[in-house]
């Protein structure tokens, strides 16, 4: 087989979370300890650094990457979900793997691998511990699929766990509150081992403190880390001051990503880079190396990323209302004559909580992603105008629909195009 039959049969044949949703979620570690089994147990042979959360654990594992890409190791990174090509999921010193490794990794394992009936994810966890094994890289991230006590990746061993924030998301399968949340993101801790919080939230807290003393694992948070926006503001890129309490790891840094979100991601980044590596005698200026480069280092897409200007078009792949707080209120100071949004949600959101987050002030085209959990643009069309916004359905493509609106959108307007990581992906896509 070659690499695109592969491709075709894995997302056709496996259960893919991203996909269908909730019924191709597999509860448990036995599957995916039966795959690590047959292809030697590769977890084992890895360092690792373990990232959960509700949002930012991407930006987090990307900012990660890039400290130690500075340091001048070999890097594996493993992220989910993908926009354009499945092995964004797997990458090594920001590259994405070669599609011969891909075709190796199943034509040596796809007999034993199909008596187990694995899960999508269960099986691109395995090809990426995989492939890390084989390319003997010095470190590898790690980025949690969805929870982390029974998440696939939580078979690993790491040297530190970070866990983002917590918002209400996928309450069907982790539960309806934050701290019921937080005990599945707290699986991850592990005996002995450090644990960062980025985000010290009264509700949850107390669930890392329990865990982590069950554990004996060292428990810290970012609560002192403070990234301090330096005015003028810009869509595309910031600067910032980055202290400890008193002391100043940077000033008037690079900060690429220009999300407001990406704030308390940076503060997360840097106090999980200073446990992990808290004798390093140049740590600060890796530290600030790594924000500055970290799109060059890593290829991260989909983040508060400028994809035109004139008129400025803008997509972010923030999803749930966690992320919308903050994308919204930066959508309120974007400065343009007319605000355009293109917009569109999958089955199993919150739309409603999300909808009450919207600027009053644009239009709104609404679209449907090419993606089974897709939800009917014209539900959340009727929910938008039953909330008084301006709103119409395309029924064209993500990239299709956006195109026309940036051709009649003026120099001087602004584009926003999210919702869902899909509508994204389909965005990218078409611009690919």
């Amino acid at each position: 087989m070659n690499y695109q039959q592969i491709i075709d049969e894995i997302f056709t044949a496996l259960p893919m979370y991203h996909k269908v949703g909730s019924s191709a979620y597999k509860e448990g570690l036995e599957n995916i300890e039966a795959l690590a089994a047959i292809v030697g147990n590769p977890e084992r042979k890895l360092r690792c650094i373990h990232v959960a959360g509700t949002n930012g654990k991407g930006s987090v594992t990307h900012l990660l990457s890039s400290f130690y890409q500075e340091m001048g190791m070999k890097v594996g990174l493993y992220t989910s979900p993908h926009l354009i090509d499945f092995r964004e999921r797997i990458k090594i010193n920001g590259e994405m793997i070669p599609k011969e490794a891909v075709v190796r990794f199943f034509e040596k394992f796809q007999p034993e691998f199909k008596k187990l009936e694995p899960s999508f994810f269960e099986m691109t966890t395995a090809l990426a511990f995989y492939c890390f094994a084989e390319e003997k890289v010095d470190i590898a991230i790690v980025e949690v699929g969805l929870g982390g006590r029974l998440d696939a990746t939580n078979i690993i061993s790491p040297i530190a766990s970070a866990i983002t924030n917590i918002s209400l998301e996928h309450t069907q399968l982790l539960g309806d509150t934050l701290a019921k949340i937080a005990f599945e993101k707290a699986g991850i801790i592990k005996p002995h081992t450090p644990v960062i919080i980025g985000k010290v939230q009264p509700e949850t807290m107390p669930v890392y403190r329990q865990r982590a003393d069950e554990l004996s694992a060292p428990l810290h948070t970012a609560g002192n880390i403070t990234v301090r926006p330096l005015l003028p503001d810009s869509p595309v890129a910031r600067r910032v001051t980055i202290t400890d309490g008193a002391d100043v790891i940077g000033e008037d840094v690079r900060l690429p990503l220009a999300g407001d979100y990406q704030l308390e991601n940076v503060a997360t980044f840097v106090r999980t880079a200073q446990v992990c590596e808290p004798h390093h005698p140049a740590l600060n200026r890796l530290i600030v190396r790594a924000i500055e480069n970290v799109l060059g280092n890593t290829h991260l897409m989909g983040r508060w990323q400028v994809v035109a200007e004139k008129p400025l078009t803008i997509c972010d792949t923030g999803h749930n209302s966690g992320g919308f707080a903050f994308i919204a209120s930066q959508l309120e100071r974007l400065e343009c004559r007319k605000l355009h949004i293109v917009i569109g949600f999958v089955s199993d959101k919150d739309v409603d909580s999300i909808i009450r987050l919207l600027p009053r002030r644009a239009d709104y085209t609404v679209v449907r992603a090419s993606v089974e959990r897709a939800m009917d643009p014209q539900v959340i069309a009727d929910k938008m105008l039953a909330a008084g916004l301006s709103v119409r359905v395309s029924d064209a493509g993500v990239y299709e629909t956006s195109r026309a609106v940036r051709c009649g959108a003026g120099e001087e307007d602004a584009v926003y195009i999210g919702g869902s990581t899909f509508v994204v992906a389909d965005l990218l896509a078409g611009i690919e």
